[in-house]
Parts: C-alpha cells; structure tokens; sequence
C-alpha cells in the first residue's frame, strides 16, 4: 500500500478491525520510510449492478446517487454522517441480496431509501418522498402526510 504522504510503498500494519457488519476492514498502517501513519480500508468487490430506471433505460449503480439524496433530504436535521453512511450501506446490502441478474429497479432503490428515512426521521421521508414520488400538487403532498400522521397515531396507541 502506497503511504499518502510519501508515496513509499513499504508499510507495515498496526491494526485490522472489521466494520460495516464484517463487508469491509479498517487497517491502521505506519509508513517504514516516514513512520506516518494512514488508514486503508479493505472490501469486498462486487459484481456491479444495473439499475432499471423508469423508462426501462440501464445505468450502472452508483451509491454515490443514493447518499446525495438522502443528504439533501436530512438537510439541517439532527442526523449524522455515521447515520448516513449506515442507512447506505444496509441498502447496498439489500440491492445485492435481491438483485437479479445483476440489475434491480430504481422504484425499489427509492422504496428502501423511503423506509430508511421514515424509520430515521419523519421530515427527511417526507423531503425525499416529495421529490421521489413526484408530487404535482399540495393535495398530493397532505395525502402523504396524512398518511404519516395516521400511521404515528396508530403506533403510539
């Protein structure tokens, strides 16, 4: 591994730990030449999949995409970035685990995004689900919350 600082190649490792439910390591390594020290992350390469988007058209699958909208929806909410990070990486596990062919549906990729956000943070569904359902009008808009506010009513009885 190429140290950052002095781009030596020759480094040793400190210390390895999983994250991410096991799918990756952290590895806390000291450069021999510089004795600086960097960390490195290990994953698992995953056959890339295809999202089918709504007018049957492919394009690769970028995670990227998925923590941009829910970064714009959590906008100014008490949500972290770990937070974050979390709800993307149990997405991208799902996809993998449901994904067929190696291609799934951007409706499912926004339905997951949609129940992360509700279960996490009531204001950030309704941002996303606004911009992900598309709504024309207001009365779209209060049937969604209504919606949600029934379900909150229903749970705390």
């Amino acid at each position: 591994m190429k140290c950052q600082f002095c781009n030596t190649t020759e480094s040793k490792v400190l210390d390895s730990r999983p994250i991410e439910n096991g799918m990756a390591i952290r590895r806390r390594r000291e450069c021999l030449s510089c004795k600086r020290r960097f960390t490195t992350y290990e994953r698992i390469e995953l056959a890339p999949i295809y999202v089918i988007k709504k007018d049957n058209s492919r394009e690769a699958y970028n995670s990227e995409k998925i923590k941009n909208g829910i970064l714009r929806a959590c906008e100014k909410r008490p949500i972290s970035m770990l937070q974050i990070n979390q709800i993307v990486t149990r997405i991208e596990h799902e996809l993998y685990s449901n994904a067929e062919n190696g291609e799934i549906s951007s409706m499912f990729i926004g339905e997951l995004v949609m129940r992360e956000l509700k279960a996490l943070d009531e204001v950030a569904y309704v941002r996303f689900a606004s911009v992900y359902r598309q709504f024309t009008d207001i009365s779209s808009f209060m049937d969604e919350l209504t919606h949600l506010i029934r379900e909150n009513k229903t749970d705390k009885d």
